[in-house]
């Protein structure tokens, strides 16, 4: 059958359908690694004469592993606290001074944390990257509220994993939860055994057990990691890999990492609990809810997302592990170019970003660059990366996450000099300035897949029975016990395979490929060939379609990013035939 010209389509309203008001938890917030004894004294004259030695890195060599090599390691989260930490800081000071280099923001040159445990090989080639992650119940800080809840070791987010193309990432899980667990490489096209899926692609870690995954890292871009087996994201198990290009040129002058995230861990009752209510169906008994809590229960509705704007009305918003009262801060010098890595690592809301004062630059999606374009807000929905550019002014200024449709934010402060800390509630106008659309991205020529001719074409039906909390693809429910139970899409290695994600719900749905990145065909883009992605926002009865080069055999989740919709069933296969 010819393939669809139309690509994407929309389609009658439907009306809204009653959200259950559901009550959750706070998360974590990142603290030092225990200090390690510091270094003998190095005379004077013989450091001078190191110094004078010492080879001239640029900032790109130091952020793709220079740092590594010159002992500084790298820094995963923000928000050092205490002198142990200022002392840290001072050292990196310091050590950084004279390559003309940025402090860290929320990453970069500095005290690697010690339950990354990164260690990489010697010598300019293809290196190993090694660290553990233990996954264990952990008490974090928040910024002010203190929740009880689950993490890799003891930060929110988890340790920055970071190497260069065509290192080996090796990365050693230990689970010390009362639960089985797995970790899954999000946005990376890496073999099937180490995708993490429980059941499917690897029996889930026992509790008290290890696991080793070890994998070539194919291609640059802002990955990130996360369980894939229950609810087990949406507590505190999460946390960023980026990936180095060695011939990327780097033309900006400091980095940030910001992780979005919805919070209820914590708070009087667990991701799991949230999922029974919720499966217990939409129309619930609202006698215990304030008629404030009743009213924002009904009002989480987003134009812009086609309506509802999700099922969970989460009690914190956070930005690297912090409430908007007690921000991080990322720091850099006015007039900087910085690139911001932003990731969404919710289970339920969208964001909409935007720094005020400020214009921002979308330079990449997923991972794969863009032909640029120039913004005041973005829309980002759970699973989804942007890289973003801008040259910043002189100030604090707020980097505002607005929960979509649900009334509330997420907060961090870009400063480059004195003033006052911008409020939890501020407002930047460029929320409301021009937002990104899908159809404004093109990929950039190196990342366009390159023409062929289509072989195969599946339509991925979404569909959501309310009032049960059932949610399928192309009617099936797919039983995450019994994976062999559910209707495999076939493909071909080598196919040129096209996906129409056909939205027949009143929820949107940001729909993720693993193993795999897609090139979305956008009507209304100068190209019709829109940006590589791993993951796409369907809204409500709309059509996105999709083109995916067919080159990494196994058998593949495809599945909705909504973590309590996918827990639901909204999960589908893709499997490679011999």
């Amino acid at each position: 059958m010819r393939p669809r010209e139309d690509l994407r389509e929309q389609h009658r309203h439907v009306p809204p359908v009653a959200h259950a008001r559901l009550r959750p938890r706070p998360r974590p917030r990142p603290w030092p690694q225990p200090p390690t004894p510091d270094p003998a004294p190095v005379p004077a004259a013989t450091a001078a004469a190191a110094a004078a030695a010492r080879p001239r890195w640029t900032r790109r060599q130091v952020l793709a592993g220079g740092g590594a090599a010159l002992g500084l390691g790298l820094v995963g989260v923000l928000g050092w606290k205490g002198a142990w930490a200022e002392a840290r800081l001072g050292e990196a000071r310091a050590a950084l001074g004279d390559l003309g280099l940025p402090l860290p923001g929320l990453h970069g040159p500095g005290a690697a944390p010690a339950s990354a445990g990164l260690a990489a090989g010697a010598g300019g080639g293809a290196r190993t990257v090694r660290a553990t992650l233990s996954a264990q119940p952990v008490t974090i800080d928040l910024g002010g509220p203190v929740v009880r809840t689950w993490a890799y070791g003891d930060a929110l987010p988890g340790p920055l994993l970071r190497g260069r193309v065509g290192d080996t990432l090796e990365v050693a899980v230990r689970n010390h939860l009362p639960q089985a667990t797995t970790v899954h490489w999000h946005g990376m096209a890496i073999p099937n055994p180490m995708d993490g899926v429980p059941n499917l692609t690897q029996q889930p870690i026992a509790p008290g057990a290890a696991m080793t995954y070890r994998f070539v890292l194919p291609h640059p871009g802002t990955y990130w990691y996360h369980p894939h087996v229950g609810v087990q994201l949406d507590r505190g198990l999460y946390g960023p890999l980026i990936v180095d290009d060695p011939a990327d040129p780097g033309r900006y002058d400091a980095e940030f990492t910001v992780v979005l995230d919805d919070w209820l861990d914590g708070t009087g009752r667990t991701p799991d609990q949230v999922l029974q209510q919720l499966a217990g169906g939409m129309e619930m008994d609202m006698s215990g809810m304030s008629m404030g809590e009743a009213a924002g229960m009904a009002s989480m509705r987003s134009a812009a997302l086609g309506g509802d704007a999700g099922d969970v009305d989460y009690p914190h918003y956070l930005v690297n592990g912090r409430v908007p009262s007690a921000p991080v801060t990322l720091r850099a010098r006015p007039g900087q170019r910085v690139r911001i890595r932003l990731l969404n690592a919710g289970a339920d809301t969208a964001f909409r970003v935007a720094l005020g004062g400020h214009r921002l630059t979308v330079t990449h999606s997923d991972g794969y660059p863009v032909r640029p374009v120039t913004v005041d807000s973005l829309l980002i929905a759970m699973g989804e990366r942007y890289d973003l550019e801008v040259i910043l002014g002189d100030g604090a200024f707020p980097l505002v996450a607005e929960a979509e449709g649900k009334g509330a934010r997420g907060l961090a402060v870009v400063r480059t000099a004195g003033g006052a800390i911008p409020g939890a509630a501020a407002k930047p106008a460029e929320l409301r300035g021009r937002l990104l659309r899908l159809s404004d991205l093109d990929a950039a020529p190196e990342a366009a897949l390159p023409r062929q001719r289509l072989d195969r074409v599946h339509d991925m039906v979404l569909q959501g029975d309310m009032a049960g909390y059932r949610w399928t693809i192309n009617g099936h429910s797919y039983d995450h016990l019994r994976p062999s139970d559910a209707p495999a899409l076939p493909l071909r290695d080598g196919e040129r395979l096209r996906l129409r994600f056909v939205n027949l719900s009143p929820m949107f749905h940001p729909m993720h490929v693993h193993g795999h990145t897609f090139q979305v065909r956008t009507a209304g883009s100068a190209s019709g060939a829109g940006p590589r992605k791993d993951t796409v926002l369907v809204r409500p009865l709309e059509t996105v379609v999709c083109d995916l080069a067919a080159d990494n055999p196994g058998t593949w989740m495809a599945h909705c990013h909504n973590l309590y919709h996918a827990e639901s069933g909204m999960m589908a296969l893709l499997a490679y035939q011999n």
